[in-house]
């Protein structure tokens, strides 16, 4: 199989969610908005995040029944640095209003320029953590 397909695949089944979203309930698909709303005290109105992560959740696990190889993969860093890595990324996204699929994915398809701007920064931001973790 062509290396491009499942990438391509995958990214199409994205767009397809994020737009079903958006045009049903009129919600964006940003997955730490959805994450951390949801931790909060529940409310008929935020049912549909506990479907959502309850989806991305059991779909993973399918995905991963068929298909394994797709998860056959090391980590190369220890617990620490993996839960260090975790917090910041969840203070980034606090401090950015969002994250990748909120601002990179949904706002940019709607001509946000604040997920503009995001997104560029998140980005340039991952290629300085990796240039400066490729030094040391």
């Amino acid at each position: 199989m062509e290396s491009w397909i499942l990438p391509l695949f995958g990214g199409v089944i994205i767009g397809l969610a994020t737009t079903t979203l958006l045009y049903f309930n009129g919600k964006i698909t940003g997955i730490s908005g959805i994450l951390g709303s949801s931790l909060k005290k529940p409310t008929p109105e935020i049912y549909w995040k506990y479907t959502f992560i309850f989806g991305l959740i059991s779909g993973s696990l399918i995905f991963s029944f068929f298909y394994p190889q797709f998860f056959n993969y090391e980590i190369p860093m220890g617990m620490t640095a993996a839960v260090i890595g975790g917090l910041f990324v969840g203070y980034g996204t606090r401090l950015g209003s969002g994250c990748t699929s909120g601002h990179g994915v949904c706002g940019i398809s709607r001509f946000s320029k604040r997920s503009l701007v995001a997104t560029l920064t998140f980005m340039i931001s991952g290629m300085i953590a990796v240039a400066v973790v490729k030094l040391f």
